[in-house]
C-alpha cells in the first residue's frame, strides 16, 4: 500500500524518522563522551538533543500513524506495524524521563537512571528500526497498493516474491 500522507510524491513518515532516529542516536554519544571525558557541555548537548528528538519523533508518529491506519486488518503488515509503533512510543517514554532526570539535575547533570533510560532506548530503536525496514523492505507498505502485506519475515528462508509496481 503506498502512504497515505505524501509530500511530492514520496511517503512523509520515512523522511521524517531519520530525525528523530539521527537526534536520540548522537544524545547517546555525547552521554558516553561526556562520561569519558567529564567535559560539560556533552551533557548539556546530550539534553537539549534529546527535547528535539522527542519533537521530531511526535511529529513523525502523526504521519506513521496515517499510514499504519490505511493497512489492511488482519495482516502481518498490520501487526508489525502495530509493533513498531508501540516500540517507538516506548523509545520516547525511555527519552522523556531521561530528559525530565536531567532536567531537574544542575547543569543537566544526567544520573545513571537517565543514562540507562537513554541506552535502553538507543537499543530499542534498533529494534523498531529493523521492524520499520521490514515494513518497507519486506512489505512493501508505503511502496506499493500491490504490496504483499502478508510476506514471511525477512529472518525466514522463504521468498517474499516481489510486489507489483506501477510504471517502470
Amino acid at each position: 500500500m503506498e502512504s497515505r500522507a505524501k509530500a511530492m510524491g514520496h511517503g512523509i513518515h520515512p523522511i521524517l524518522i531519520v530525525f528523530p532516529l539521527g537526534l536520540l542516536a548522537t544524545s547517546v554519544i555525547f552521554d558516553i563522551l561526556y562520561l569519558i571525558t567529564d567535559r560539560p557541555g556533552f551533557q548539556i548537548s546530550a539534553a537539549y538533543t534529546i527535547a528535539a528528538g522527542i519533537v521530531g519523533g511526535l511529529v513523525a508518529a502523526v504521519f506513521g500513524l496515517i499510514d499504519w491506519g490505511a493497512i489492511p486488518a488482519g495482516t502481518r503488515a498490520k501487526r508489525v506495524g502495530a509493533v513498531h509503533g508501540l516500540g517507538n512510543v516506548v523509545v520516547l517514554l525511555l527519552f522523556a524521563v531521561s530528559w525530565l532526570l536531567r532536567r531537574s539535575a544542575d547543569n543537566w547533570d544526567p544520573n545513571a537512571l537517565a543514562l540507562i533510560c537513554s541506552f535502553a532506548g538507543v537499543i530499542l530503536i534498533g529494534v523498531t528500526g529493523w521492524l520499520g525496514g521490514e515494513l518497507v523492505e519486506r512489505l512493501g507498505v508505503s511502496v506499493s497498493d500491490d504490496a504483499g502485506v502478508n510476506a514471511s519475515s525477512s529472518l525466514s528462508r522463504r521468498s517474499a516474491g516481489r510486489p507489483r509496481t506501477r510504471g517502470v
